[in-house]
């Protein structure tokens, strides 16, 4: 018998109803460490598009988040207390988390989850057409992990930031026909 996972019986019993102050909570964030956040800023707002939205330092422990978000820059406020409040209450944002001094030392890299041993995969971006994001990003130079029509999935692309997290690129169009069952 071949092993596909859990039944929808069975997903349907492990996933229950969460305590009623949950309903208020949020998916608001994913961190990534990054080694030169000149690099990973201008990859996650040139090629990929994000906004910056907010840069805190935290100098007695040498290191500097930098969140971006898909959001429109004229909402950002200019206060920085209210921005600080607006900016953690984004949801799906991307934390750049930077090391000090991480950029100048030539033997670190970070784990991106893919190889041994395996743990976080990737994140996701929707665009609204695979392919003309592909080009862009070929053009760019981007590194292809794997490309919209190669590999048994058809229509999604995998692309690497530059410190080797892999990214998702879909269309949500183009997702249901991926993930319904053939007949």
């Amino acid at each position: 018998m071949e092993d596909r996972g859990l039944s929808e019986e069975d997903v349907s019993a492990a996933c229950k109803e969460g305590h009623a102050i949950t309903k208020d909570y949020m998916m608001q964030q994913t961190m990534l460490r990054v080694k030169d956040p000149v690099r990973s800023l201008d990859f996650y707002t040139r090629i990929l598009g994000l906004t910056f939205l907010q840069k805190i330092d935290f100098p007695s422990m040498r290191f500097t988040l930098y969140f971006l978000g898909y959001e429109d820059k004229q909402d950002i406020p200019a206060d920085i207390r209210e921005r600080t409040a607006w900016t953690f209450s984004r949801r799906g944002t991307i934390e750049l988390t930077h090391n000090w001094g991480s950029e100048t030392d030539k033997k670190l890299s970070y784990h991106n989850g893919n190889n041994q041993p395996r743990g976080f995969g990737h994140i996701g971006i929707c665009v609204p057409d695979v392919s003309a994001a592909c080009q862009l990003f070929e053009d760019q130079g981007v590194t292809f992990v794997k490309k919209p029509q190669s590999g048994k999935v058809k229509d999604l692309a995998f692309i690497q930031d530059p410190d080797g997290y892999w990214i998702e690129i879909f269309s949500a169009r183009n997702m249901v026909d991926l993930m319904s069952p053939s007949p």
